[in-house]
Order: structure tokens, then sequence, then C-alpha cells
């Protein structure tokens, strides 16, 4: 079980690396299925953060940091209501509603790039900056909603993926640490070798993702995070909804 967890955070950093998100997306349906929706999410939101750092040095450049502060500022609005469902909702229905919010945020995405609106001003970063932060703190996913803001606004992908590092770690350290308050100080359960084995394989997903930079365009990575995380999202939904009727 837990070497589906590894190859898990393999395919999350490689795909953060390529295409500037996709972790969340990847390892948090896996993680939630295997280590139940508390702990998953929390250790979600720990290598998001770490993977995303370590990312950062490489695209520091590009990053548009006045998007990033507007954008960070809205998502740590909805981080805290995102944190409190996390900790007090039980097991099955936050399952079914992380699974829920994920299908959403794909379909709402999805919808986005096949459209030729276009949004602009505070209103769209304000609105699915805080959509990010509350789905980052409550599923592990803020990438979807941020995704959606950058279809809207016609945001170009370097820059994009770029600015995305920073936002990550600020979105994952700070759900990270209110859902930490919010449970009286719970710790995800896992011993010091498994820790070490997660940190591994995310850098380990991160030199693969560095040695394929260029060779692999971000669109197709994109397209295959999508079609697992819809798996993903199925998977966490039947879960809950089996959990929920057996309880």
């Amino acid at each position: 079980m837990f070497a589906l967890v590894l190859i898990a955070v393999v395919a999350g950093a490689l795909a953060q690396r390529l295409a500037g998100l996709g972790f969340g997306l990847l390892v948090s349906p896996v993680l939630v299925v295997l280590l139940g929706p508390f702990d998953g999410v929390m250790i979600i939101n720990l290598c998001g953060a770490a993977s995303s750092l370590l990312i950062l040095s490489r695209v520091w450049r590009h990053v548009e940091w006045k998007r990033y502060f507007g954008l960070a500022l809205a998502a740590l609005a909805g981080v805290l209501p995102g944190a409190w469902l996390a900790s007090n909702v039980a097991e099955a229905p936050l399952e079914i509603c992380i699974g829920i919010l994920l299908i959403i945020a794909l379909l709402a995405s999805q919808r986005l790039t096949r459209s030729s609106w276009r949004a602009s001003g505070p209103v769209p970063m304000v609105s699915l900056g805080f959509t990010s932060g509350l789905m980052n703190a409550a599923a592990g996913v803020g990438g979807p909603a941020i995704t959606a803001y950058a279809i809207a606004t016609r945001w170009e992908q370097k820059s994009f993926g770029a600015t995305l590092q920073p936002y990550f770690v600020t979105t994952g350290l700070s759900s990270l640490v209110i859902k930490y308050v919010l449970s009286g100080g719970h710790v995800p359960g896992l011993d010091g070798w498994q820790w070490l084995s997660i940190l591994a394989a995310m850098v380990a997903g991160i030199i693969a993702g560095d040695l394929l930079s260029g060779k692999v365009k971000p669109a197709a990575v994109r397209r295959i995070v999508v079609a697992i995380a819809y798996i993903g999202a199925v998977s966490t939904l039947t879960k809950g909804f089996i959990e929920l009727a057996a309880g």
C-alpha cells in the first residue's frame, strides 16, 4: 500500500515540474483512499509546498510577483474555512465532498478551456483565489481553480507555471499550520523511514521532470493529469459512499 503512495508522489512531483501543477491532483485521491482524508491531505499540503519550494529556484525569474500576492491573499482567506471543514467533518462525508469538489473543479476548468470569454479585473482573482485556498485546505487540490483563472485571463503558460510555485508554498504551509492548530496538534502517523521515503520520491520526481523538461509539452502533461484526477475523484467518491452506507 505504501508503495502506491510513493508512486503517486513521484508522478505528482514530475507533473508539477513539467506543467507547473498536478501534485495535488494526482496524489490527493491516492492518499485520501489509502491514508484517510485528513492525514492524506495534510501530507499533500506538506509535500506540495516542499516540491514547489524545490522547483521555485529553477523558475524564479519567470514569477509574476504582483499576481502572486493578489492570488495568495485571496487564497489565505479561503484556507481557514477549508481547514475547519477538514478538521470537523467525519471521514466518509469528507471523502464524498473531496470527490465532488474535485470533479466540479475539473469540469469548470475544462469548460473555460473551450470558451472564448476573457476575464479581467480583481473579481476573478479574488473569487477563484479564495476557492483555490479553500479546496487546497479541505482536499489538497487548489490547482483547478487557479487553472480556471489562468485560462479565463489567458495567462501565458511559462509565467503561470512559475508563479504557481510560491503560491503553492504559501497555501500548502498555511493549510498545514491551521489544520494542525484546529485539530489539537494532530500529525499523520507515519514512521521516520516513511517520511524519508516520501521526500526521496518527491526529489526523484522533480529530477525526472528536469530531465524531461523541454521534451514533453506541458499541455500533454496537463491532459494526463486531468484524466488521472477524474479516475481518482470517482474512486474517492465511491469509497466515501461505501463507508457511509456501511457506517
